[in-house]
């Protein structure tokens, strides 16, 4: 009995032998099970954050180089997937990320105006460059070479973000339930890597994207007081 790649078979014999699945029926079930969830859950992750940028028409205190390193990262990394013919359930949230994440990038140029002429220069560099990638359509050494620098692309794209908070002692106009879906996430892809066997390399991804998340998260909960103080004096 298989749906959608998830085979129900050993689990609902057991249910109707009156007992409980036992673990290695059950874990590999919650994974896949977590991962439909995780890619149905990712349609909205970015929305948080591009309605607060629309509704105050502001990017105050958002890094520029993070978000747009987060679509570098997003295209990468849906495009090893696609390559590695890995199960949808495995991966779908990065198609779903990556059109929010384009948004979000064209939301932050817009209200940061005027964009200079040498800003223009990376987004077309990444047109020419994004559908070759995500056509798989470059060397195998070097795709595998590209897909390991993403994690460094994405400890990158945090970084600045992180450093900004820090120095400003505000998040700005960053969402709070953005990150918490983005930190929730990881953690859920953690768990089910680990049940899939997946590459270590994919592993230390999410694994990264736990710690990077999670520090903007407590930043957000941390300076949130701070910054609305500061806003009242200013006013």
């Amino acid at each position: 009995m298989d749906y959608l790649g998830i085979d129900m078979s050993c689990a609902i014999g057991s249910l109707r032998n009156g007992e409980f699945p036992e673990k290695d029926c059950l874990l590999p079930l919650i994974s896949k099970l977590l991962g439909y969830c995780l890619v149905a859950a990712s349609i909205t992750v970015k929305l948080p954050q591009i309605m607060k940028i629309v509704q105050h028409k502001s990017v105050r205190g958002l890094s520029v180089m993070a978000f747009e390193l987060e679509v570098v990262g997003y295209t990468i990394s849906l495009a090893y997937c696609l390559h590695k013919g890995l199960p949808f359930s495995a991966f779908g949230e990065m198609a779903f990320l990556l059109i929010q994440a384009l948004i979000l990038v064209a939301c932050i140029y817009y209200y940061s105006q005027p964009v200079p002429v040498t800003t223009w220069i990376r987004p077309l560099l990444y047109c020419a460059v994004a559908p070759t990638v995500l056509a798989g359509q470059i060397n195998p050494t070097l795709f595998e070479a590209l897909y390991a620098s993403q994690h460094a692309i994405f400890l990158f794209a945090r970084l600045p973000q992180i450093w900004k908070n820090f120095k400003n002692k505000s998040t700005g106009e960053l969402s709070f339930l953005t990150f918490f879906m983005n930190f929730a996430g990881s953690i859920v892809r953690v768990f089910t890597s680990l049940q899939e066997k997946a590459p270590l390399s994919i592993l230390t991804g999410f694994a990264l994207g736990v710690v990077t998340n999670g520090s903007i998260l407590t930043q957000i909960l941390l300076y949130s007081k701070p910054a609305a103080a500061k806003e009242k004096k200013a006013n």
